[in-house]
């Protein structure tokens, strides 16, 4: 696995893809590595033609982990942002949009289409009001803008987001935590086969695990707040997808992130929940296709 100096951090990255073919970054979500960008996606965009750069987030996957910042209370830390009070926090979504942007640098890659799903179109968002001149286009599928006010995720979904995996468990007992969760947000109408799901859960375990990074990641996610002013500041075609049934970032977070941008496409997928199912993958690449071959343009209102 190749590895970049970027940004005064390891990144473990991955490419696919003719090199000459338009760029395209994916961005994971929390807690999550490159590996867990579907492969039929992957392979969807390469048969577009795309030269596609996957990484692995700052305290995830193969790239640095900032262990010497501990672990976070994460239902303290709830709490305090709840009421607006500041969070200490090793770093800010801010630093992993410039994690991004280092990476292409080491790569030689002037600009690229930056696709985001969860915290990764979080971040993507970031990289987007950032480094606009990187920037072909922005993607962001099941996220949010951070605005105050906004639903928040449905009881169950939020015990498992701040249910940590448990300390010292088994191989099974974390295959077991990660295919719950990923039952209580995934998609109704669309649930990923067991086999599989296990088997993507697998590929994750046996690559690396750090629960501890995700909790750092959801701290930065809080710590960084309201994106609005930031969005509004995007000049790019912009597309936002998101599940209506979403119960991890309701739906209502995607329609916001759309107005906030101006000139989004809003794409709102029926039974579609918090993940990325197979049998949504022909749908995803046939949205994202018009971006990565330059042939979206701004829109006059999201619709």
């Amino acid at each position: 696995m190749p590895t970049a100096l970027a940004n005064g951090i390891t990144i473990a990255y991955e490419t696919s893809g003719d090199p000459a073919g338009p760029p395209v970054l994916l961005i994971m979500g929390l807690g999550m590595q490159l590996i867990s960008w579907p492969q039929e996606f992957v392979d969807g965009l390469v048969a577009q033609g795309c030269h596609v750069i996957r990484f692995d987030n700052r305290d995830s996957g193969l790239s640095t982990k900032f262990d010497e910042a501990g672990v976070p209370n994460l239902p303290l830390s709830y709490l305090k942002n709840l009421v607006g009070w500041p969070l200490r926090t090793a770093y800010r979504l801010a630093d992993m949009a410039d994690d991004a942007h280092g990476l292409l640098e080491h790569l030689d890659v002037a600009q690229a289409h930056v696709i985001g799903v969860s915290m990764g179109g979080m971040i993507a968002q970031m990289f987007a009001a950032r480094h606009p001149g990187s920037t072909l286009s922005l993607t962001s599928i099941m996220s949010s803008s951070g605005r105050r006010g906004l639903p928040g995720p449905t009881p169950a979904a939020r015990k498992t987001l701040l249910t940590p995996a448990p300390a010292g468990g088994t191989r099974e007992q974390l295959m077991m935590h990660l295919v719950e969760t990923f039952r209580v947000i995934g998609s109704p109408d669309f649930p990923i086969p067991e086999q599989e799901l296990r088997a993507r859960i697998a590929r994750t375990l046996d690559r690396s695990v750090c629960p501890a990074g995700v909790a750092r990641q959801l701290v930065a996610i809080a710590a960084s707040g309201d994106r609005s002013s930031l969005l509004m500041q995007i000049r790019k075609p912009a597309l936002v997808i998101h599940g209506a049934s979403d119960p991890l970032v309701p739906v209502a977070c995607g329609i916001d992130t759309a107005r906030q941008i101006e000139g989004a496409a809003l794409h709102i997928i029926d039974g579609m929940g918090h993940d990325l199912p197979p049998q949504l993958n022909a749908r995803l690449l046939a949205l994202i296709e018009p971006q990565v071959q330059g042939k979206m343009k701004r829109h006059s209102q999201a619709a």
